[in-house]
C-alpha cells in the first residue's frame, strides 16, 4: 500500500513536470512550446508554431498516459511515459546541438535553461514511479501452511463410501436404483435347523380333514329312486 501510494506521487509529479515545462525557457530565452514536434526530426527553423503544433503536444500525451497507468496501477503505462519525455528531450538536445553548434549552460541564461531541466525531471520521476509501483496482482496465491490453502481433490483410488458423505471424491454406487435391503427373515439360521434334533409328529403336518379312499357306493344304503 505505502509502495503504491508512494509510486503514484512520483508518478503525478513527474507528469505534471512534463507539462510544465514546455510553457518554460528551453534554450536562449525560447519556450519549449515554440518549436515545432516536426522539428526534432528534419531541424529546428526560426517559425514558432501553436501550442497544439509544438513538443507540448507529445508531453502533453505522455502525461495523460501517466495518469491512466496510476489509475490502472500499471507500471509498464507510467515507465513508457517516462521513456517518451526522455526520448524527446534527448532528441530536442540532439537537433539543439545541430542548429547551434554546441550546448552550453551559461549564467546569463543564454544556454540550456530550466525547462529542459523540467523535461528530465520529470521522465526521471516518471521511471522511479514506474519502479516503486507494485503493479497489479493477478492472483492470490494462498500463503503455505495457512487455512486458505487449497486440497486436491482425492483420486479414483480413495473412493467415497455409501450412502454418500461430505467428504470429496467419487462414489461407490454407481447405480441408481435404490440399494438392496436385508431379508427380512428373522428365525435361525439354515445351519442351525439342520444341526437341529428331527421333527417329532407333533411337528409334522396333517391334513385338515380326514381323506378316505374311494370305493365305490356303499351296499347297506338303499339306492335313490
Amino acid at each position: 500500500m505505502v509502495r503504491n501510494v508512494l509510486g503514484s506521487v512520483l508518478a503525478l509529479a513527474g507528469a505534471a513536470a512534463t507539462v510544465l515545462s514546455p510553457f518554460r525557457d528551453w534554450y536562449d530565452g525560447r519556450l519549449g512550446r515554440h518549436y515545432r514536434i516536426d522539428e526534432l526530426f528534419t531541424g529546428f527553423t526560426g517559425s514558432r508554431p501553436g501550442t497544439l503544433g509544438s513538443i507540448f503536444l507529445a508531453f502533453l500525451f505522455a502525461a495523460l498516459m501517466a495518469v491512466v497507468g496510476v489509475v490502472l496501477r500499471s507500471r509498464l503505462l507510467v515507465a513508457s511515459a517516462g521513456v517518451l519525455v526522455l526520448g524527446f528531450t534527448v532528441l530536442w538536445m540532439v537537433r539543439q546541438g545541430e542548429s547551434v553548434g554546441s550546448l552550453t549552460v551559461a549564467a546569463d541564461g543564454s544556454g540550456l535553461q530550466w525547462g529542459v531541466a523540467n523535461a528530465v525531471g520529470g521522465a526521471v520521476l516518471l521511471l522511479l514511479g514506474a519502479v516503486v509501483m507494485p503493479g497489479r496482482h493477478r492472483g492470490r496465491r494462498p500463503a503455505r501452511g495457512g487455512h486458505d490453502q487449497l486440497y486436491a481433490a482425492p483420486g479414483s483410488e480413495n473412493p467415497d463410501t455409501w450412502p454418500p458423505t461430505q467428504e470429496p471424491g467419487p462414489s461407490v454406487q454407481t447405480s441408481t436404483l435404490p440399494e438392496p435391503e436385508p431379508d427380512p427373515y428373522t428365525g435361525p439360521a439354515p445351519a442351525a435347523r439342520r444341526e437341529g434334533p428331527p421333527p417329532g409328529p407333533e411337528d409334522q403336518d396333517t391334513a385338515p380333514h380326514s381323506v378316505t379312499p374311494d370305493e365305490g357306493p356303499d351296499p347297506r344304503r338303499p339306492p335313490s329312486s
